[in-house]
């Protein structure tokens, strides 16, 4: 059986933080975006850039040896600099890597309860992400409890509602039960 266990991030964990974001937009083995060029494009930076401002949280998934191997992070973006999967300034956007070698071992899948937990201690009312619909990911949310909210071309934005959380302005489209 494989083993792993699942620990809070911390701010010296942006240097591995940054390695699954790459890991992240590089889900289709055709697309080879180098560390340098992710974070050189606004539009992808903005989810690690100065990693670990107030409101970010995450968890690391690490091997018997305490290496890690995937983590999974939230982050408050806002209306004016949105990520993919905005929402709402006060739902904060997920962002999930695994390094190749554990992918399909139950690292994702234990990631996402993990961050989602976290979450729902804060009193979040909801976290969200985007998805390309084509990766395979996309199925592991939806079996996690998110539901899309807005299509793109070939993009999903996702909700997962939290069910401790609470906000007395939600948008109706973020509260709906999955």
């Amino acid at each position: 059986m494989t083993t792993f266990n699942i620990r809070t991030a911390t701010p010296a964990d942006d240097g591995f933080l940054v390695d699954m974001l790459v890991q992240a937009v590089n889900w289709l083995p055709e697309r080879n975006w180098s560390r340098e060029e992710t974070l050189t494009k606004p539009e992808l930076a903005h989810y690690i850039a100065g990693w670990m401002r107030p409101g970010d949280f995450g968890v690391v998934a690490v091997d018997p040896a305490d290496r890690p191997i995937g983590a999974a992070w939230c982050r408050h973006l806002t209306a004016g600099d949105p990520g993919y999967g905005y929402v709402s300034d006060d739902v904060p956007e997920l962002t999930l890597g695994v390094v190749d070698s554990w992918r399909n071992r139950g690292v994702g899948r234990a990631l996402v309860r993990a961050v989602l937990s976290v979450g729902a201690e804060r009193g979040l009312r909801a976290v969200s992400l985007s998805v390309e619909r084509a990766n395979f990911a996309a199925k592991l949310y939806a079996s996690e409890g998110f539901h899309t909210v807005e299509s793109l071309d070939d993009a999903d934005t996702m909700v997962a509602q939290l069910a401790d959380g609470a906000s007395a302005d939600a948008d109706p489209s973020v509260n709906e039960n999955p």
